[in-house]
């Protein structure tokens, strides 16, 4: 049996949570606990926040950090998803594996064709070595317009002759794979990232705005598998138009999302895991704080002033 379907046994949804929960009636201690009870009966998948305060893309990483955060993530998850299979990056399948743990491993593509290079002849050993359940071949780089369509297409049929019994696809925003049907096409499965936060969707309406996404994305696949590698909702920083980072939110947003996730079975990744304080640079202040853990690791909320 899995570590999600024990835990699952043991889950009793309290009286009144529905696949979205209305909050009106709950004070913060209530919502704290809900969440904590959601966190603790498992969360499908978390993706792996790698890196350190002072460490950014392109540091090194030790196995003692990958270590010590997959033992903490371990606890609630069965499965991980990785951004990178270089630069360190490659020990998180591989540990995660030791854990009994399923991976979703990422090659970062992006405009150095070199280091493109080497994140997917890592990818493809890594999954040729076993530590690949699903193998994703970029992360929004149709979105950052870091390569062109052709380009990516090129190299995901490389990557599934190369590794021909694992499902392989694409990561973006969940509109692309309408807009590049090509692209979906060459995707053995869909990975979407469904975020109502960037698109300034005030909290009442982002889990239906969610849903949406998703549902686009299913269409979009015309039958495909589709996983939600990234969706999530920060707990400081700026506001987005309607969309407003808070602890309150940050937790509701959890509740609805994995509890929609196990009513209706379906693979979410939650972004994310950790706060990395890098994340400032390309996403301003609100990037610091999407993760359920904080930088130092300890999980927030739960000693924390509520708002």
């Amino acid at each position: 049996m899995s570590f999600r379907k024990e835990r699952l046994l043991n889950f009793k949804r309290p009286e009144g949570i529905r696949k979205e929960l209305l909050y009106d009636d709950k004070s913060p201690e209530e919502i704290r606990n809900l969440f904590l009870e959601v966190l603790h009966g498992g969360v499908s998948g978390f993706c792996f926040s790698i890196y350190e305060e002072g460490q950014k893309p392109g540091t090194l990483i030790s196995e003692v950090q990958v270590r010590r955060r997959m033992q903490i993530l371990k606890r609630y998850t069965n499965s991980v998803r990785s951004f990178s299979c270089i630069e360190g990056n490659e020990l998180v399948p591989k540990i995660a594996k030791e854990f009994g743990m399923k991976t979703l491993v990422g090659a970062w593509l992006g405009t150095d064709k070199e280091k493109n290079l080497q994140e997917i002849m890592s990818l493809i050993q890594l999954a040729r070595d076993g530590y690949v359940d699903y193998a994703a071949v970029g992360n929004e780089v149709l979105y950052r317009n870091d390569l062109s369509e052709d380009e990516l297409l090129e190299i995901i049929s490389y990557v599934k002759k190369e590794i021909p019994d694992i499902p392989v696809g694409y990561v973006d925003a969940y509109y692309e794979f309408a807009e590049r049907p090509a692209i979906t096409e060459a995707c053995d499965v869909i990975f979407c990232n469904c975020y109502p936060f960037w698109e300034g969707t005030g909290f009442n309406d982002s889990f239906e705005h969610m849903q949406h996404m998703y549902h686009q994305a299913m269409m979009a696949g015309n039958g495909k598998k589709v996983i939600i590698t990234e969706t999530g909702w920060p707990s400081q920083g700026q506001s987005l138009r309607g969309a407003e980072p808070s602890n309150l939110n940050a937790m509701k947003y959890f509740i609805n999302t994995n509890l929609w996730a196990i009513d209706e079975n379906i693979e979410v990744f939650y972004f994310s895991s950790f706060d990395e304080t890098w994340k400032v640079g390309p996403e301003g202040d609100v990037g610091a704080h999407w993760g359920i853990w904080d930088k130092s690791e300890k999980l927030k909320f739960v000693d924390e002033h509520i708002s």
